[in-house]
C-alpha cells in the first residue's frame, strides 16, 4: 500500500468515525430522551417529562436550535432501575438519541451511567445533587441539575451549629444514594463539635406504605431538630404525623420536595410554618415574583404548553429553567452537533442566568467540577411563601 493509499484510509476511518460520533444530530433534527416515572409510587415526578416536552415544543415553535428541530422521546420507567436500563437502552440504540436530559432518580440515573458513558452519549441534566453525578474523571458524560444534596445538608448542619449549638439533631433519609448524601453532609457540617448533637439516622424504604414508625422513632430519640432527606411523598407524610403526635420540632426538608403544592399543602400550610430549606429557583406560588419578567414569561408558557399543568409546582419552573440551559448548550454546539461536542458546550456553561433563577443564582461547569450551582439560599416557609434567610451561601 503506497502511502497515499494509506493517507486515503486513515482519512476514511477518521470521517467515518466523526460520523459515528455524531450519529443521530441531522440538518434538520435534533433528538433529546430522558426517563421519568409516569407511574408508580414516585409518579409525582412525571412532572418532570411533560415540562420537557413542553419546554422544547415552545423552542420549536420559536424556530428551534439554529433552524433544526428538538425532538424529545420522554419514557416511563416507573423509577425502577431495571426498566431504566431498558428504556434508555432503546433511546439509544434504536431512537438513536443524541443526549439523555433531565432524567429523574438517583438509582435510576446512576444504573445507566456507566453505560451511557461507555457508549459516548452525553447524560446531562440529571435530576439529582447526588455525587454520583458529579465525578468528572470517571464518568466524565453525566452531569447532575440539582444542587449538590451533601453540599446542601452541611450548610444546615452549620447553620444548626450557628443558631441552636445545643440542638439534638435526627436525620430521616431514604436508604440510597440520595439520602445517604445528606447523611454525610449534614455530619460534616455538624462537625466534630456538633457531633454529640446528632441523636438518631432513621432510614426508610421508598416502598413503605408510611413513615409513621420511623417518625415515632425520631420522636422517641429527643430530637428538637429533624432533617427530612426523603422526596414528597414522605415529606408530607412525616410532616402530617408530627402534627398528629403534636411533636414540633424545627424540620429542615430536601429542597427536591420544598413544594408548596402538594408537598406543604398536603399537610396544611398553617402546620408547615418555620420549616427550612435551600432553593436556587424562585418559587412561583410567592408574589414577590408576579410582576418579575422572568415569571411573566414562565406564567405565558405555562398557559400554552402546559395548560393542564400546575402552576403552583415549583417542578415547572425548574425544568424550565434547566430546559432553558440545555437549549443554550445544544445552540453554543453550532453546527457540530456530535455528542462529543454536546458535553464540550456542557462544560464550556459559565454563570448562566437562566431563567427563574433566584437573584445571586447562576449555573457554572467546568471540565473538573460537575456542580451545577456554586452557590445556594436559605428559605424558610412563613405559611404562605419561601422567605429568604440572609444572602446565598457560596462553597
Amino acid at each position: 500500500m503506497t502511502s497515499k493509499q494509506l493517507g486515503r484510509l486513515i482519512a476514511a476511518v477518521c470521517a467515518a468515525a466523526a460520523a459515528l460520533g455524531a450519529t443521530a444530530a441531522t440538518k434538520t433534527e435534533i433528538k433529546l430522551g430522558n426517563t421519568v416515572p409516569y407511574s408508580g409510587p414516585a409518579s409525582f415526578y412525571g412532572v418532570v417529562g411533560q415540562a420537557t416536552v413542553a419546554y422544547f415544543a415552545k423552542v420549536n415553535d420559536e424556530g428551534g436550535i439554529n433552524g433544526r428541530k428538538v425532538t424529545v422521546i420522554s419514557l416511563d420507567d416507573a423509577l425502577q432501575p431495571p426498566k431504566t436500563v431498558e428504556q434508555v437502552r432503546k433511546l439509544v440504540e434504536q431512537d438513536e438519541v443524541d443526549a439523555i436530559v433531565n432524567q429523574v432518580g438517583t438509582a435510576t440515573a446512576s444504573s445507566v451511567r456507566k453505560y451511557l458513558n461507555e457508549q459516548k452519549v452525553p447524560q446531562l441534566f440529571v435530576m439529582s445533587g447526588s455525587n454520583n453525578f458529579q465525578q468528572p474523571k470517571e464518568f466524565r458524560y453525566t452531569t447532575s441539575a440539582l444542587m449538590n444534596y451533601e453540599f446542601e445538608a452541611k450548610m444546615y448542619g452549620q447553620q444548626i451549629m450557628r443558631e441552636r449549638p445545643n440542638a439534638k439533631v435526627a436525620i430521616l433519609y431514604q436508604n440510597d444514594d440520595y439520602g445517604k448524601d445528606y447523611l454525610r453532609g449534614l455530619k460534616a457540617g455538624l462537625g466534630a463539635q456538633g457531633a454529640k448533637a446528632l441523636v438518631a439516622e432513621v432510614t426508610y424504604e421508598q416502598t413503605d406504605p408510611t413513615t409513621d414508625s420511623q417518625v415515632l422513632a425520631l420522636k422517641s430519640s429527643g430530637a428538637d431538630t429533624v432533617l427530612l432527606a426523603a422526596y414528597s411523598k414522605q415529606v408530607s407524610q412525616s410532616l402530617r404525623k408530627m402534627v398528629e403526635v403534636g411533636w414540633k420540632p424545627q424540620v429542615y426538608i430536601s429542597h427536591v420536595s420544598a413544594q408548596v403544592n402538594p408537598t406543604l399543602s398536603l399537610v396544611g400550610l398553617e402546620n408547615t410554618v418555620g420549616v427550612m430549606t435551600a432553593a436556587v429557583i424562585k418559587d412561583p406560588t410567592d408574589p414577590t415574583w408576579q410582576n418579575d419578567p422572568d415569571f411573566k414569561a414562565f406564567a405565558a408558557w405555562m398557559q400554552k404548553y402546559q395548560p393542564k399543568g400546575d402552576i403552583n409546582n415549583s417542578a415547572n419552573a425548574s425544568i424550565y429553567a434547566y430546559s432553558a440551559a440545555m437549549a443554550q448548550v445544544l445552540k453554543a454546539a453550532g453546527d457540530d452537533l456530535s455528542r462529543e461536542n454536546i458535553l464540550r458546550q456542557m462544560l464550556a456553561l459559565k454563570s448562566f442566568n437562566a431563567p427563574m433563577l433566584l437573584p445571586g443564582i447562576t449555573m457554572t461547569m467546568s471540565a473538573d467540577n460537575y456542580n451545577l450551582f456554586r452557590s445556594i439560599q436559605l428559605m424558610r416557609f412563613d405559611g404562605k411563601r419561601w422567605v429568604t434567610v440572609g444572602k446565598p451561601i457560596s462553597e
